[in-house]
Formats: structure tokens, sequence, C-alpha cells
């Protein structure tokens, strides 16, 4: 175990300073309505005392909109321009554990399975992220479901604030090379204050609303009983596929690839996509989900069902609660996972004591 070093809160935007002047730095940031989000830091940005960003730090791995190929034409001739340039190394500060849970799950699709999304590979690999622990919750949150620690975020380097300090953590050689840049401003420091918050914030983890949903019900051999469940229908019935849900989600990883026309040649790029939309999966010849029903199961069963049979059991959330706060109907995957729940036809596994 790494030791931790500290420095006095009040310094921290001196500390910002310090590493803005080796690498590209992010911060959450409030915007004009007060919500936050991140944005690069410069001399006056103060981070933001929000639990969480309206969207997550995966946009910095895998941005809404992306350049992958140009096509110049030049008479009969087509010149193919690979036209991402190298990514220059960042740190992304005050990313929270469910953010950074997120990472693995859209790594093993991105980077863990063939082919290699090469985009997505360069992207994490110059960057680093640094999380901070959270210390006040929301009724929203539910991040212990999934076996997330929110008082001791993973990460190359884990931060927390406590006590009027700032203290830090390396957990990767990535996180070594952050404390190296920072060594100047901090000294060693004990774990006693930050083992205290962490009790405190377990504490208050263990009371909200959704830490304790029943997942047993939601594996491989109850697949086809699930998807054949009526409830789908009175569920998906006020979803308006407006997508938001997807657009905020730190494991959505669908996208899209358009072309567009420059005038001298083809632009071809990849934008996010959502499986909530109703050409999503529209082809020439057919489009196999034609009601939003199918497409709202299609998401939930993706979610609980299909990754988890695909991944050693990890489920495509981490309990951040986003959904819950941005969807215009309420509707979310804790009411799913509630419902389904309260559903006799599907059973629970059988519990065997070992003897």
């Amino acid at each position: 175990m790494r030791n931790f070093v500290s420095l006095p809160f009040e310094k921290l935007d001196e500390l910002f300073a310090l590493i803005a002047q080796k690498e590209a730095l992010y911060i959450p940031v409030d915007d004009a309505s007060g919500k936050a989000d991140f944005k690069r830091w410069k001399d006056g940005a103060v981070l933001s005392s929000e639990l969480k960003t309206v969207r997550s730090a995966k946009d910095f791995f895998f941005p809404k909109i992306e350049n992958l190929v140009h096509y110049k034409l030049s008479g009969k001739k087509i010149e193919v321009e690979d036209p991402r340039t190298e990514s220059e190394d960042f740190v992304v500060f005050g990313v929270r554990a469910c953010d950074a849970a997120s990472f693995a799950i859209v790594d093993d699709v991105y980077i863990n399975m063939e082919p290699v999304d090469t985009y997505y590979k360069t992207r994490r690999e110059h960057g680093t992220v640094v999380t901070l622990a959270c210390s006040e919750p929301k009724e929203t949150c539910f991040c212990k479901l999934y076996g997330i620690d929110a008082a001791e975020p993973q990460g190359d380097a884990s931060a927390w604030i406590a006590d009027g300090k700032v203290f830090f953590r390396a957990n990767t050689e990535k996180g070594d090379a952050f404390i190296e840049i920072i060594k100047s401003m901090t000294s060693e420091s004990g774990a006693d204050i930050v083992e205290k918050q962490q009790k405190a914030t377990r504490e208050k983890i263990d009371k909200l609303p959704f830490v304790d949903i029943d997942l047993s019900k939601f594996r491989g051999e109850n697949m086809l009983s699930i998807f054949n469940l009526p409830v789908w229908e009175n569920l998906s019935e006020a979803c308006l596929g407006c997508g938001t849900c997807t657009y905020v989600c730190p494991t959505c990883m669908c996208f899209d690839i358009r072309s567009f026309d420059t005038g001298s040649g083809i632009r071809q790029f990849r934008c996010w996509d959502s499986c909530m939309f109703s050409d999503f999966t529209k082809m020439a010849a057919e489009n196999p989900r034609h009601t939003q029903k199918e497409r709202f199961r299609q998401r939930f069963m993706h979610k609980l069902v299909y990754y988890p049979m695909d991944h050693g059991g990890v489920y495509s959330c981490v309990g951040c609660g986003r959904c819950l706060e941005s969807c215009p109907i309420r509707m979310n995957i804790v009411k799913v996972m509630k419902t389904i729940n309260d559903d006799a036809r599907i059973e629970k596994p059988e519990v065997h004591d070992g003897k």
C-alpha cells in the first residue's frame, strides 16, 4: 500500500496551477445554472462542490463526436487521411468512484476484446484519472449495490477532502508519476483522518434507499423468463425514447458512424447513439425493434442480464444515479429492478448453507 500525502485545502488552486504546467488538467466546474461539468482548468476556475457532474468522465476517452477518417478527392484520385494526432497527456481530477468503476466496463469492450478500439485505447493511455472520494452521497446513489466503495475510489490516484486538507494516494504507476508532479507542495501524511471520513461516509451509504436491492434474479438462466415478462409493456408505456438516460450514463457505449461531404472529400465520424432511438436498429430492409417496449427492454436487459452473462457477472451499471435524476418521466433502472423483483414468475436462486 502506498503512502498518503496531503496539503491544506486552501492550497488546492496552487496545486492545480502546478499540475497544469506539466499536463492539461480538467476539473469539475459549475456552469451558470449551478450544474457541474468537467472543464479545462485555467486561473480562476473553482472546483465544484457538486457530488456529480452532469455527464460522466467517459467523455474524455469516448467523446460524443469523433473524426475517424478523411477521404480527399482530387480528380480520380482518392487520398485516405487519418485525422488523428498524438493525444496530449492529461489529468482528470475529481472523478467519483462510480465513474471510475465505469472505465473498467467500457475497457472490457473497447480494449480487452477484438478488435481493439485504438481511438479509445490511445486516450486511455494518455489520461491520468485522479478520483475524489464521496463524503455526502445523495439518495439517488446506489453504487454499493455493485460492490463499489465511494469512500475508497479507484483510479490512478485517489483523493480525499477532510479536516481542511486534501489527501492523495497513488494506486498505479501513472498515479506515482502524478504524485511526483505534486510532491513539492505536499507532505507525507497518516491515514487516520481519511479512515475517519471513510467510516462516516460508509455509514451514510448504508442508510441510502437503493443499496440493498436484490440482484439475484438477474442471472443468465432467467434470461428468457425476464425477457418475456408482461411488465415490460407497463414499464415502457410512458418512455419518451429521448435517450437522456443513455447520454448521461457512464457505461453506455453505443455509437453510429456517419459520413459528411466536405465539398472536396468525405469526412467519416462516429457519434454517440442510443438503443432507445427508433432508428437505432433500422436497416435497409427491416427494423427488428418496432416498438418502444422492445427498445426499452433491450436497454435494461443489456445492463442487467446480457452484459453480466458475457463479462463474468459484472453488471453494466455503476449506480451513479444520473438516470434517476435526469429522466423526464422518472423511469429508471431502479424501478425496473424493483418491478421485476416483485414479479413472482421469476424465481430466486436457492440458497444452500453448505451442509
